[in-house]
């Protein structure tokens, strides 16, 4: 058993770096579609992508050495279908007494592979039954479309690092992967008495997105502000007096930010991308009150050293520099103080919320609302 310990610690090693570069499409998709991410439905991906990390790695660790790879001389193919049965009956021994000789069959290595091989792909079964919800010959495809990448995988002397390959392709893997996927399906009922529905989740997750919560508009303001980057890094390819640089940032925001709401009905791309509207104390659009917002955010928060830079650059006197960046460190602490203890028909705002009289409002419908109207007006036209 040491030689799974190496891949399984090298996946949890690499885990880490690439839940990090997939965080950010899966926070946009889960908001965009249903506006939260309920904990359990977070912790649910996250072990899938471990799962799927440790399984690859299951598929090519450990790594031999070159010179080993180029001195083998073994078959690197198999394409006899059910091979495994026959390589079992070979090494069986012809009497088996007791427990204890059972016990011993998982020692051959023609057993515990067949093994293997079917553990490996179990809970891939699982996950597509559970978290993706597909159904029995869906699961059959996509294990055995995993399990061919694998095998490729190894046929290909990974991708063409290695000579030759230092792995058998073998059919059989084939087939007992598939198997252990589709096995992974029938066993998912067990595992669905202990959690709750994938209906329930996404229900959850509808309820819990019809509040904007703050890391939500976080990743609003995160994608608005690549767009801003881009839209800076432009002016400047196209200015060549190098007080632009000073004063491209500026241009970038204010630009952005009064343009793109003007012809998004109040919407920045992030918020667009999100599902957010920005409204008036009364629901309705405001696109002046949105542009506002926008800007007072945009200067005095989410990009502080802006105007003080800009008042350096324009050799200002020292004293009025030093107003202006006191000014946005105290609006930066009077909004997080306002936030924290004070609340507005039950939520808490910030102050520049209260200042422009606008909210954050989700525009995912509830479906669960949408199939009870569905069913009420079709009572009320039966009536």
């Amino acid at each position: 058993m040491e030689i799974y310990k190496i891949p399984i610690e090298f996946a949890i090693i690499t885990f880490p770096f690439i839940a990090f570069i997939l965080t950010i499409p899966f926070l946009i998709y889960q908001y965009r579609k249903y506006g939260a991410i309920p904990i359990l439905k977070s912790i649910i991906f996250y072990s899938f992508i471990l799962y799927l990390i440790t399984a690859y790695f299951m598929v090519i660790l450990p790594l031999p050495s070159m010179e080993y790879v180029r001195n083998l001389k073994t078959a690197y193919i198999q394409l006899q279908p059910f091979q495994f049965i026959k390589d079992i009956i070979v090494t069986m021994p012809k009497t088996i007494n007791g427990f204890n000789d059972i016990l011993k069959l998982f020692n051959l290595s023609t057993i515990y592979v067949v093994i293997f091989n079917f553990l490996l792909t179990l809970p891939f079964g699982v996950y597509l039954k559970y978290y993706f919800n597909k159904k029995w010959y869906q699961t059959i495809i996509y294990t055995f479309l995993l399990s061919l990448f694998f095998e490729l995988t190894q046929l290909s002397g990974l991708y063409g690092f290695y000579p030759r390959p230092y792995r058998l392709f073998d059919v059989d893997d084939l087939i007992i992967n598939t198997f252990g996927g589709f096995a992974g399906h029938l066993l998912t009922p067990i595992f669905m008495l202990f959690l709750p529905t994938q209906k329930e989740l996404e229900n959850k997750s509808y309820k819990k997105g019809q509040k904007v919560s703050l890391v939500r508009r976080g990743l609003a303001v995160l994608i608005d502000a690549v767009f801003i980057a881009m839209l800076n890094l432009l002016i400047l390819m196209f200015t060549f007096n190098t007080k632009a640089l000073y004063y491209s940032h500026l241009i970038a925001i204010l630009s952005y930010y009064i343009f793109i709401p003007l012809v998004g009905n109040g919407r920045t791309i992030g918020k667009k991308i999100l599902q957010i509207q920005v409204m008036d104390q009364n629901n309705q659009v405001k696109i002046y009150k949105s542009i506002s917002r926008y800007l007072i955010v945009a200067l005095f928060i989410i990009y502080p050293n802006t105007i003080p830079s800009i008042l350096e650059a324009a050799k200002v006197i020292p004293i009025i520099i030093i107003c202006s960046k006191v000014f946005i460190i105290l609006f930066i602490l009077v909004n997080i103080l306002f936030y924290l203890f004070c609340k507005q028909n039950n939520e808490r705002t910030f102050l520049y919320e209260k200042i422009t009289t606008t909210k954050n409002i989700s525009t995912i419908e509830y479906k669960e609302d949408i199939i009870e109207e569905k069913i009420q007006n079709i009572k009320k036209k039966e009536k």
